[in-house]
């Protein structure tokens, strides 16, 4: 099945917007009934072509109106596949107030950077600030978290070509520095401070929270209460440390395609909480070492930027000399030879990733400064905030 992108932007809530919405739920609905009705009555099961021809609105472009007759027969086509395991399973009967609305291709139109989406022949199109470039599809919906509408983008997954050259990149997941990335020529050191103190916090936050719950008897208000609470501060605290991570990994991603990196090798540490006992603190921090939760959003980043991505031994990588390939042991995080040979340890480890599954020695004379990235609330984000253009002459069509 092919893949795509999906860009997410909120767009606020408006009078046009709601008009829009209201009219695709009444299309829904109008299609819904149609068809169980004839159902009842001359036992005939429409098709999807017949029903698009009996239903249009006219406050949406024709190809809406096709879309969400669609999208009604796409879940009659859902129950049908889903009754022969489950007898019980329901066929779609509900009705819709608001619905989302879709605008195909054809509806699309971008210019100096305004997305404008067209509507029914006679109403006024919406249109929305847009710094991406034209996708294949939109789809409106309601945020309830957000409480707003919400544009999902989607677009096609782009193909690498084969006329390029290969260039690969190599990937350190550490606990202090998550992510240490080299193509060979720049290395950029992901700085972790921010996702270290989130997790120490939620330990502390553990340790008091159950020393206080604890102290209560159990099945009272009081301690059923402190229970809730905790769970919704951990909540918190884990959704923080979630949103970090998306945030290093998109900025990686994105880096890389800008430098037209085609595969990604990720140092494979899997096996490294095997028989390990370091101290009661060093065996917590790497217990919860999240190594895994960012190897698995680098690898669905990349297949959807086209970026292939391949698991490889990282042992005894940060401890070999790039310069007379020695092994040594660091003591922090600078790594030191005694060939003279000075550099970044993770960087020293990303590098002999990458030459591992090259089969080659890396060359020291070609290899830059690291270069340091810090998290910031808008270091990469899927959804940013904007404001629609609402034109004040929307009517309903006649």
């Amino acid at each position: 099945m092919p893949q795509y992108i999906v860009r997410k932007l909120k767009i606020g809530k408006t009078s046009q917007l709601d008009e829009l919405a209201r009219a695709a739920g009444e299309l829904y609905s109008r299609t819904l009934v149609s068809f169980w009705r004839t159902v009842r009555k001359k036992d005939v099961w429409l098709s999807g072509y017949t029903m698009e021809r009996w239903h249009m609105s006219p406050l949406l472009h024709a190809h809406t109106s096709d879309a969400i007759t669609q999208s009604f027969y796409a879940s009659l086509k859902s129950w049908r596949s889903r009754r022969k395991l489950d007898p019980n399973s329901k066929p779609p009967r509900r009705r819709r107030w608001f619905y989302k609305v879709t605008w195909k291709s054809s509806a699309i139109t971008l210019k100096d950077g305004k997305l404008r989406l067209s509507n029914g022949k006679g109403n006024q199109p919406l249109i929305v600030q847009w710094q991406w470039e034209r996708p294949k599809q939109i789809e409106m919906g309601w945020n309830r978290n957000a409480q707003c509408y919400e544009l999902r983008a989607c677009y096609s997954q782009p193909k690498i070509s084969a006329e390029k050259s290969q260039k690969i990149a190599a990937v350190d997941l550490g606990e202090i520095h998550p992510m240490v990335i080299t193509d060979g020529v720049d290395t950029d050191i992901y700085n972790g401070r921010l996702l270290r103190s989130k997790k120490q916090y939620q330990n502390k936050l553990k340790a008091q929270l159950s020393k206080l719950i604890d102290k209560k008897k159990r099945g009272s208000k009081r301690r059923k209460k402190l229970i809730k609470s905790k769970q919704k501060q951990l909540a918190k605290i884990k959704n923080q440390i979630k949103d970090i991570e998306h945030k290093l990994t998109s900025k990686a991603v994105s880096t890389l395609k800008k430098r037209s990196v085609q595969t990604l090798v990720i140092g494979d540490v899997r096996d490294i909480r095997k028989n390990i006992d370091y101290g009661k603190k060093a065996n917590q921090k790497l217990h919860q070492w999240s190594f895994g939760s960012i190897r698995q959003k680098l690898e669905y980043k990349c297949a959807k930027a086209g970026i292939k991505t391949e698991l490889i031994s990282e042992a005894y990588t940060s401890q070999e000399c790039l310069s007379c390939r020695q092994k040594n042991k660091s003591k922090n995080r600078e790594y030191r030879c005694s060939c003279g040979f000075r550099w970044h340890r993770d960087g020293v480890g990303c590098s002999n990733i990458r030459a591992k599954y090259l089969g080659e020695i890396p060359v020291v004379g070609l290899m830059a400064r690291p270069s340091g990235v810090r998290w910031n609330p808008h270091l990469q984000c899927n959804s940013t905030t904007f404001l629609v253009e609402e034109s004040p002459a929307f009517t309903h069509g006649e």
